[in-house]
This record gives C-alpha cells, structure tokens and sequence, in this order.
C-alpha cells in the first residue's frame, strides 16, 4: 500500500472559502483558491480529495481561474503508462487576488452610489 502526504482543509480554509463565496465567487472556485493559496503546486485529484470536490467541479474551477489569469497549469508524464496528469499552481500570490477582488467590490459600491444619486436627481 502507498501512501503520500496530502494537506486537508482545515477551520482557515473553510473560513478563506466562505469569505470568497460571500464576495460573489462560486463555490468551486472559492473552495479551490482556499486550497491553494497553502500549497506551492497541487495536481487535480489532491485539489479534487482535500478541497472536497468532484473531477468536474475541479475542471469548471480551473477554467475560470485560467480565464482570470490566476493559475498555471502544466502537465506532467506518470511513471508507466498512462494519461499525464496535470499539476496547477497560483500564477499571482493570494494577495494579489484579494486585492483584485477588494478593486473589483469598490468599483461595484462606486457604481451603486453613482446609481443611487441618478435616481434621486430624476425622483425630484
């Protein structure tokens, strides 16, 4: 039998996750950011086993972090034979991402105020 390290989710990541989803961010990303904001590289099925989802939840959460330019990923050949698996890793730093996200939610209440103000001007 083998047997490997692999991190799990812990109270942080569970807590990291909720704050994500609560910014507006779906589930599968916000539970795959949490995971990897710890770890270095992880390859899908640890992503898929310590952040708690499935094979097609993980490739949905990989897209759209491509799309936003957050991850790397990169592929790497078995031992044997077999389909190369691919191992993904945080392309900017956590960080960074919050910071994106905290932009992203200014431009947002900005937007809402201006918003408000139009309509108070046109509801005298």
């Amino acid at each position: 039998m083998k047997t490997f390290k692999m991190n799990q989710f812990d109270d942080k990541e569970e807590k990291i996750a909720d704050a994500l989803i609560s910014l507006g961010m779906s589930r599968n990303v916000s539970m795959m950011l949490a995971y990897m904001q710890n770890t270095k590289s992880a390859t899908s099925i640890e992503i898929e086993r310590s952040a708690k989802l499935r094979q097609p939840e993980v490739s949905i959460a990989t897209k759209q972090l491509k799309e936003l330019d957050w991850i790397n990923e990169r592929e790497e050949k078995k031992p044997g034979k077999g389909r190369p698996y691919k191992i993904y890793s945080l392309k900017v730093g956590f960080k960074d991402i919050i910071a994106q996200l905290e932009n992203k939610q200014r431009r947002a209440v900005d937007e809402a105020r201006v918003n408000i103000e139009r309509l108070k001007e046109l509801g005298k």
